[in-house]
């Protein structure tokens, strides 16, 4: 996917509302996941993404810092996020418990 078209989003629309059910996409512009919820709030807060699975069943949840992710709209106004981590990267983190 091409992002350079897309609009980032500022500081005041990264809330919970906003920013859960975003499709993650990785270092390699592949689809990585779905921001479940946002845990905390402020510069430490958390993106709980579910990781694999099959339309949700298996998926792992593991947490990372929200500002790793870079938070746009799309032509239709979807809201994605873009990250450095690769979907394998991901996988290899520890599983986040509420």
């Amino acid at each position: 996917m091409d992002h350079t078209n897309h609009v980032r989003l500022g500081t005041a629309e990264l809330t919970a509302d906003i920013l859960e059910g975003a499709t993650i996409y990785g270092a390699d512009d592949h689809k990585v996941g779905k921001l479940d919820h946002v845990h905390g709030t402020g510069t430490g807060s958390k993106a709980v993404i579910d990781v694999g699975g099959f339309l949700g069943i298996g998926a792992k949840p593991v947490a990372v810092p929200l500002m790793d992710l870079q938070f746009m709209r799309d032509e239709d106004g979807d809201v994605h996020a873009v990250t450095s981590w690769t979907k394998d990267q991901l996988k290899e983190m520890p599983e986040h418990h509420h």
